[in-house]
């Protein structure tokens, strides 16, 4: 019997930046870019970027581990983020721009642990990792126009300046993962 779908939601600054590399990644099937772990239900953008709701800029992944492995949605999180910039990504700062990792299983939480501890024994970063691991909380989707951000605007500056180079950086770390 093959393994039911998983669901992870990933905090790693701009939704968008997450987004646009993970629709690229086989085996994921939906993302949607949304914000969580905050204390105001229903939150809206301008609400979150004021940094008063206590929700990270996230992406919900859906993905099917017979085509892809948590641990590989996981490893490409650690490559195309600063996991050791605390609440900072470029120049995008607030706690919304936090690193996060937000299980939905305890299986979840073990393996993005286990990972963290992985890369913190190769000595990859100079600086401690920041990412936090945590019980997916009070989850709300983003407004329309920010889902397929990157898709629908790939000329706007930030996509060309902070978005496309994730793409790109993604594309050559992990070719064997791009979707066809």
């Amino acid at each position: 019997m093959p393994e039911p779908l998983q669901t992870i939601t990933l905090g790693g600054g701009c939704f968008w930046c997450l987004e646009s590399v993970y629709v690229q990644v086989k085996g994921v099937l939906e993302v949607e870019s949304g914000y969580c772990n905050g204390h105001v239900a229903r939150p809206s953008y301008e609400q979150v970027c004021t940094g008063s709701t206590g929700h990270a800029e996230v992406v919900k992944l859906v993905f099917d581990p017979a085509q892809i492995s948590l641990r590989e949605v996981l490893e490409i999180f650690f490559v195309i983020h600063d996991p050791t910039t605390l609440n900072r990504q470029g120049n995008d700062s607030g706690t919304q721009y936090r690193s996060g990792i937000y299980f939905s299983t305890p299986q979840q939480a073990q393996v993005a642990s286990d990972l963290i501890a992985d890369i913190r024994q190769s000595g990859v970063y100079q600086q401690p990792i920041v990412t936090e691991v945590l019980p997916l909380a009070n989850y709300w989707p983003a407004e329309e126009y920010h889902q397929d951000f990157f898709a629908k605007n790939p000329h706007q500056g930030y996509c060309l300046a902070v978005a496309a180079p994730k793409v790109a950086k993604f594309r050559k770390t992990f070719a064997r993962l791009v979707a066809d």
